[in-house]
């Protein structure tokens, strides 16, 4: 039967010899910081020895969980402790008094285990440690995190020798501390997590800045830095093809060797999680494989996933893009145990990482067959290899298009021409990028430019350069116009507006940037520039430099214009005097015209 009350019997034991088992378990406290394990042990040792139990364990667990972890034991009880090897000990409190004592938040206690209620009702864990193991009077302590347990403290006895309330008040003191030592350790990892994460996402972000034609290698840092985070066994990435009719997984990671082939393509259409995640985009998170319909009806894919890798607990998160899963992101445990909350949110910042990766590589391979394509068309023109080449891989779209229009290579070599030039970043965008997060950076990053790239097109824009967060645009070459300097302008207002409303949205997030921008108007000397696999369409000179520094100057919603830009827009733009200002690279002092806005037709 449950323990009941009782007298409490004299303590043979001094009680200097519990308030040193105190002391000396908050001194392993203080200095475990984020191990919370030389705590589990220190208290395990002390309740076995001052409460005379040879046997002893420290289960953690939340009533929520699939099962329950051994974090630490004293003495050997090898029929239970395999189950909890294997993740077999599950969560039931009719099972095992463990789980009861969790589930319910509660102490339990028998004089005698053989004659509780789960022996007489054949529970096979409490036979098996009564009957196998000989264990008679067994203790169970929850470790108390305000009104939940998340783990107990277990003392058992061979005698029929039940736990006085005294050792029942000592041990309740040692859960205590056990719970204090699993927080400081979870706060300590959590700041300590928040780091690594931050080094791994820069170290992410660099491996996709420079990628070109293979997504892998991102896919790869990915799906390690997710499995270590999260304490994952295995770990895949999976794509669908083009048409939405199958999909085929692109990365994989994992100790055990994964059971499914790389070239091979599964349809769209079948029931499990990870082509359930890409049709619906909704992820999945199952506690254990075994339990699934899917499993229990024969499933050979998830039947293989069981058999071949171990795994039990899984977590799919769609990979998305414009709201549409392109893509799944999953992550297993051979033990089961369930991905928490903040499993899943830093599996899905992954799994951002990830479109990021696929879309850069996707413009790379676009350019490339658009190159291709001009190439293929220069030598049907024309028939040189070597300038097809060129073509295919160095020449920007719009500076191809007119090479093949004109039919003359001659405009890539070094030139003079009169361009409306325009220089624009985000004001405060580095003291922004310091304090924070990578993913906000990138998030912010990626809609200026996408923005931005809208406009520049409707525009008409020859060429436009990207770094970081600066952006230089050129008008009248290749592609000529009637007015560079006024399409220069009117392009810097369309992207003054739409910056003003990105700005609003970015403020209530907490994020205060800016955006200026600097516009001139003059001849600069315009060419291929670089060197075998690095070429680059581009222009320098005065010009050039002019409009970059008036850009620096810009504040927040300037446009600021040189003197030649101010002239050739005067009829059409209001404009007012800005100041007369020294500019690094400029031999002297430049009047500078402040843009107010179009003029009233």
């Amino acid at each position: 039967m449950t323990r009941g009350d009782r007298e409490a019997e004299p303590d043979h034991r001094p009680v200097e010899h519990h308030t040193a088992a105190l002391r000396d378990i908050l001194q392993v406290i203080s200095q475990s910081r984020g191990d919370e394990q030389r705590v589990f042990d220190a208290i395990l040792k002390h309740a076995c020895a001052l409460c005379n139990a040879p046997l002893g364990g420290l289960i953690l667990g939340a009533k929520t969980d699939a099962a329950q972890r051994m974090a630490a034991h004293i003495g050997q009880f090898p029929e239970v402790l395999e189950l909890f090897d294997i993740g077999q000990m599950r969560m039931d409190g009719n099972l095992s008094y463990a789980a009861r004592s969790i589930i319910e938040a509660r102490l339990v206690a028998f004089d005698d285990m053989g004659q509780s209620d789960l022996y007489r009702s054949g529970s096979p864990i409490v036979r098996a440690m009564v009957d196998d193991s000989g264990i008679r009077s067994v203790l169970f302590v929850p470790l108390l995190q305000g009104a939940q347990a998340i783990g107990t403290i277990t003392l058992f006895r061979y005698d029929l020798d039940p736990f006085r309330p005294d050792e029942i008040a000592l041990v309740e003191a040692f859960a205590a501390q056990a719970v204090i030592a699993i927080e400081n350790a979870q706060q300590f990892r959590a700041l300590q997590s928040q780091a690594d994460q931050g080094a791994v996402s820069r170290e992410i972000l660099e491996t996709i800045a420079h990628l070109e034609g293979s997504e892998t290698p991102v896919f790869e840092k990915i799906l390690e830095a997710a499995a270590a985070f999260c304490g994952s066994d295995n770990a895949g990435l999976a794509l669908a093809t083009a048409d939405r009719s199958s999909f085929y997984i692109a990365a994989g990671w994992g100790e055990r060797n994964f059971p499914f082939r790389y070239d091979q393509t599964w349809p769209l259409t079948d029931p499990q999680p990870v082509p359930t995640v890409i049709r619906t985009g909704t992820l999945v998170n199952i506690a254990n494989l075994e339990d699934t319909a899917l499993f229990k009806a024969g499933d050979p894919v998830i039947t293989r996933i069981v058999e071949a890798s171990g795994n039990r607990s899984w977590l799919v998160v769609p990979l998305k893009k414009d709201g549409l899963a392109i893509g799944a992101l999953s992550l297993s445990r051979q033990a089961i145990q369930e991905f928490t909350t903040s499993d899943i949110a830093l599996v899905e910042s992954f799994a951002a990482q990830a479109v990021i990766a696929i879309e850069n590589v996707r413009q790379f391979r676009a350019l490339e067959v658009l190159n291709a394509e001009l190439g293929d068309r220069v030598q049907a023109q024309v028939g040189e290899i070597e300038r097809m080449g060129r073509l295919k891989r160095f020449l920007p779209p719009a500076v191809a298009d007119t090479v093949v229009s004109s039919g003359s290579e001659k405009m890539l070599q070094s030139h003079r021409a009169l361009l409306g030039i325009l220089f624009c970043d985000i004001r405060g965008f580095t003291a922004f990028c310091k304090s924070a997060e990578p993913e906000e950076t990138i998030e912010v990053l990626q809609t200026y430019h996408e923005e931005m790239g809208k406009l520049i097109v409707a525009h008409g824009a020859g060429v436009d350069h990207r770094m970081g967060d600066g952006i230089m645009v050129l008008f009248n070459d290749p592609v000529p116009c009637d007015d560079p300097a006024g399409d220069a302008v009117r392009l810097a207002m369309a992207m003054r507006d739409r910056m003003a409303e990105l700005c609003k949205g970015w403020k209530r997030l907490g994020h205060r940037l800016g955006f200026g921008v600097g516009v001139s108007l003059g001849y600069a000397t315009v060419g291929m520039v670089g060197y075998e696999g690095r070429f680059d369409y581009t222009a320098s000179g005065t010009a050039v430099n002019l409009a970059a520094r008036l850009c620096d100057q810009a504040e927040d919603g300037e446009i600021l214009l040189s003197p030649r830009a101010q002239v050739a827009v005067e009829d059409d733009m209001e404009t007012a005097p800005h100041a007369e200002l020294a500019l690094k690279g400029i031999n002297a002092p430049v009047e500078v015209f402040r843009l107010i806005g179009a003029r009233a037709s």
